[in-house]
């Protein structure tokens, strides 16, 4: 095993900055390995890292595709958690990521630092089984369950039996939310007194992230720990635990993150699920009958109707003059009257009084946990419908897949970044917020981002990708198209299209900012893929994300048409993608209302919303499109972008120089290669 801070290589008196520079030189520790490939990129961010922790400061650091800085933060990372006895926190998007830390990154680091570390990958608590939950649903299963969720509860069992971890991803079929939700762990009935003593899984990830060094979790699980009733936060926490500090990383996904997390979201759904736990009317199952409340019972159906009532005078409310849209903003309180709230009231007081008077402990935490729950969703029903939380944004979201209309209230606050900037840049407190894409091109390219998120006097520093573009890269500009937004661009996209799949052979993203669009060009280009035997993958036709990505990585002239999802966060390296096509340049449509209410925040306070959010956010996602080309010093191809607004609009000239610097080729004639 090779150690990082050997007495050959380093002395007490060295800085931090001083050791992770040695450490990723070309004759430092991590040399040793025959695997090691010298980036003075990667060095920098390294000693960026080490100053920031040793120096308890914030940064902001955009490091390209290439520079390899999750090992350029994790050293110095657990290097500074396990000299100074602090907890290392770390959050991602997504958990391809926080599993490539765990699996792959930090044993690289176990190996250079000289003490053993505990590192944990950190789920939500409702993803773990509490064994003493599942005996109680077991021994009331007559009364709770239907026979179909009998025999699931049964295989749950047996799998608890053998299970190591008690995760739902370790259970080998996906169990109904609801038997799930009756046997999982939940705050006020897994409790560390309760369960603590026993063999329940989540009580156990519990103590270990207690005794760990290293905590790897989601963003969406970070917010969720700050603002948990149940979580009391010690007092010497910088964030979450006594001593910690904290890295974020995919850290360009943290604004829309928070505003989910700090706004609100009442759907009709949860509302009957949460009241069905208690009584089901078409199955007589739940906690009433179990304690044989038929009063209670009663209530429940009351309020399964009041809420059919509610939801469908939402539904019919004024909002809904556009029916082809899934979001409606919501501008004035009162948008109907609250015909739910006095029904709901009615079943939580019935739920306390059962678990009150329940003849076991179990069920009286069971009921009261069941009665908690009715109160936030009243209470939330009621800042929507006032309006109450100001500088939010407030709508109502037409739920997609259900077979009968279902909707949801939602709330989010139109600016974030004195939360974010409160947060993360108050005081002396070691924090890294990282990504591969945060600016937006030239000197001052990360100030939009430090603005969204508050952190305005924070050193940013954007450090290059070490890949050799100009050799690398080639991009195409057409200038003779249509403009984007008219039937006539829609219907050159597959002559397009086809030109530049025919210079790659395939083995393409064609990237579209519409999903309907998308699917019309698929349509009109069936032919064109079968004169030629690729396989065409559509994004939404059968194939989940993840089988997209593998058909696409096997089938070798493959082209996969994609929207959202496939901009970001996906990485095929090698040949099987060798082409990168934009349909479209990506600005958000407004007529979302978070988006919306942004760009309004903007002109109110006397900005030009269209170049301070809009052109921001679209150069940012062109980055992250064109971003998934080249993954390594071994790729090469081609980008195309089929909208001429980059050569024929003022602002054409910022979303060019955002890009990496390769040849540029402006093509007039679809048949030149």
């Amino acid at each position: 095993m090779i150690h990082l801070a050997s007495d050959a290589e380093s002395t007490p008196s060295q800085t931090l900055l001083d050791r992770m520079a040695q450490a990723f030189s070309p004759e430092g520790v991590l040399a040793k390995s025959p695997d090691f490939e010298y980036r003075p990129q990667q060095q920098r961010m390294a000693k960026i890292v080490g100053k920031a922790l040793e120096t308890t400061r914030a940064v902001v650091i955009e490091a390209a595709t290439g520079v390899g800085k999750s090992l350029a933060y994790l050293l110095p990372s657990v290097t500074f958690a396990l000299e100074h006895n602090r907890k290392a926190i770390i959050t991602t998007h997504t958990i391809n990521l926080q599993e490539q830390l765990i699996q792959k990154d930090l044993p690289i680091v176990q190996k250079l630092v000289p003490r053993t570390f505990r590192a944990e990958l950190l789920k939500g608590r409702g993803n773990y089984l509490c064994p003493q939950r599942l005996e109680r649903a077991v021994k009331g299963a007559p009364d709770l369950f239907t026979s179909s969720e009998q025999a699931e509860l049964q295989l749950i069992w047996e799998w608890s039996q053998k299970t190591q971890d008690g995760s739902l991803s370790t259970l080998d079929f996906t169990p109904t939310p609801k038997v799930w939700s009756m046997v999982c762990s939940e705050a006020h009935v897994c409790t560390p007194r309760r369960c603590g003593s026993t063999r329940c899984f989540y009580q156990a990830v519990r103590r270990r992230m207690a005794e760990a060094d290293v905590l790897v979790m989601n963003h969406s699980l970070f917010f969720s720990m700050l603002s948990s009733s149940e979580e009391t936060l010690p007092e010497d926490a910088n964030f979450l635990f006594p001593n910690d500090f904290l890295i974020v990383d995919e850290a360009h996904t943290i604004e829309n993150v928070a505003s989910r997390a700090y706004g609100l979201a009442v759907s009709e759904s949860n509302i009957r699920f949460e009241l069905q736990r208690l009584y089901n009317p078409k199955t007589r199952k739940g906690y009433f009958p179990h304690q044989g409340d038929s009063v209670g019972s009663r209530a429940v159906t009351d309020a399964m109707d009041a809420a059919d009532i509610f939801f469908r005078a939402v539904e019919a409310s004024s909002v809904f003059t556009h029916q082809q849209s899934r979001e409606f903003r919501v501008r004035e309180p009162g948008l109907v009257e609250d015909t739910l709230s006095v029904p709901l009231h009615r079943v939580m007081e019935r739920a306390r009084a059962a678990g009150d008077g329940a003849s076991s402990e179990n069920s009286r935490l069971e009921l009261h946990d069941l009665a908690r729950r009715l109160i936030a969703l009243r209470q939330s029903i009621a800042t929507f419908l006032d309006q109450s939380e100001e500088d939010h944004v407030y709508w109502v979201e037409r739920n997609q897949g259900d077979t009968r209309h279902s909707m949801t209230l939602r709330s989010a606050p139109i600016d974030v970044s004195r939360q974010l900037g409160t947060l993360f840049f108050r005081g002396d407190r070691p924090c890294i917020l990282t990504s591969a894409t945060l600016g937006t091109g030239g000197s001052n390219g990360l100030d939009y981002f430090k603005k969204r998120v508050g952190a305005d006097t924070t050193v940013g520093v954007s450090i290059a990708s070490p890949f050799d573009f100009e050799k690398q890269m080639k991009l195409y500009l057409v200038k003779s198209i249509p403009p984007p937004g008219s039937k006539e661009h829609e219907a050159a996209l597959p002559k397009w299209i086809s030109h530049f799949l025919d210079i790659s052979k395939g083995r393409a993203f064609v990237l579209f900012t519409s999903f309907a669009q998308m699917n019309r060009v698929a349509e009109e280009m069936e032919e064109y893929f079968e004169d030629r035997g690729w396989t065409l993958l559509v994004q939404g036709k059968q194939l989940s994300r993840s089988r997209l990505l593998e058909e696409f990585r096997k089938d070798t002239h493959s082209v996969l048409f994609g929207t959202e999802s496939f901009w970001t966060g996906v990485d095929v390296p090698g040949e099987a993608l060798s082409n990168v096509i934009i349909t479209k340049l990506p600005f958000a449509v407004p007529d979302h209302p978070l988006t919306a209410a942004r760009l309004e925040h903007i002109e109110e306070n006397g900005g030009n919303s269209f170049m301070e959010y809009s052109v921001p956010e679209a150069i940012l996602k062109l980055r992250q499109g064109i971003g998934r080309l080249i993954r390594s010093k071994r790729d090469s191809g081609i980008c195309a972008i089929l909208d001429n607004r980059v050569l024929t609009k003022p602002y054409g000239r910022t979303f060019l120089s955002a890009l990496p610097q390769c040849p540029v080729e402006v093509v007039s004639d679809a048949k030149s290669k």
